[in-house]
């Protein structure tokens, strides 16, 4: 298999331990489990560095308070003291219920997602900070915390349940973050081209002494027509050096 693949696949694997026990892996789990590749100290180094950026503790858990904002820690303590009566549950009862709703019982799904709301809030803690609030994460934690109470039949193990839930609810928060990253640098881009265009139609303007056409600002800037009206599109018309703007 590809060394980048063996790479990739040995991370993910490190994070959903982590995100198993606690927020937090071992120094000697991440040496192991990248043994096969013989890393270079600084490359492990960076792999190290790679796991605290993503509130990955080593050898114990990060403090996540420190990335949460005045506003996020008075949503969270709000909201925990709002479920706590919901999550309170025994390890014993815990077995049972998850078996039941293994089984197929509704009750038991519905009772089974309660006592898991807190640790929901918990692993969202651990991904703050990234560009999104925290209230969106628990969000989008308790939508996989529903998708996964109704796949639990396929497991043989009640104590299969706590991992694979955590599992699902990390992936869910990581691919919302990623998500939002992406948007953000969509945005950029859409943000880069409408202040070129504007620059552009402005420094022909003034030569000008007047507004200019889509067609006369491609022709004098070598831009292309369809960079130039999808400008104007992502602006919502509002270049003001360019006349005819609407479609």
């Amino acid at each position: 298999m590809d060394r980048e693949v063996v790479f990739a696949k040995t991370l993910e694997q490190i994070k959903k331990l982590a995100g198993e026990q606690g927020g937090f892996i071992q120094e000697e789990q991440v040496r192991d489990a990248f043994a096969e590749l013989s890393l270079e100290e600084e490359q492990l180094q960076l792999v190290f560095d790679y796991l605290k950026k993503h509130r990955i503790g080593i050898g114990e858990p990060v403090d996540p308070e420190e990335y949460l904002t005045e506003e996020e820690r008075d949503f969270l303590q709000g909201y925990l003291e709002e479920i706590e009566m919901l999550s309170q549950c025994s390890q014993g009862e815990k077995h049972a219920i998850t078996l039941s709703a293994m089984a197929g019982d509704i009750s038991a799904k519905k009772r089974l997602m309660e006592i898991y709301l807190n640790d929901v809030a918990q692993i969202a803690r651990l991904y703050a900070g990234q560009g999104v609030y925290l209230e969106d994460l628990i969000g989008e934690g308790n939508v996989a915390l529903t998708i996964g109470v109704e796949m639990l039949g396929s497991l043989e193990e009640p104590k299969e349940a706590q991992g694979m839930l955590s599992s699902m609810i990390m992936r869910a928060m990581e691919e919302f973050i990623q998500e939002n990253a992406a948007q953000e640098k969509m945005d950029r881009r859409i943000l880069e081209k409408v202040n070129l265009v504007t620059e552009k139609a402005k420094e022909l303007s003034q030569a000008l002494c007047r507004k200019v056409t889509k067609e006369e600002l491609a022709q004098e800037t070598g831009m292309s027509l369809k960079s130039i009206q999808d400008a104007l599109r992502m602006s919502g018309f509002q270049i003001e050096y360019i006349e005819n703007t609407q479609p």
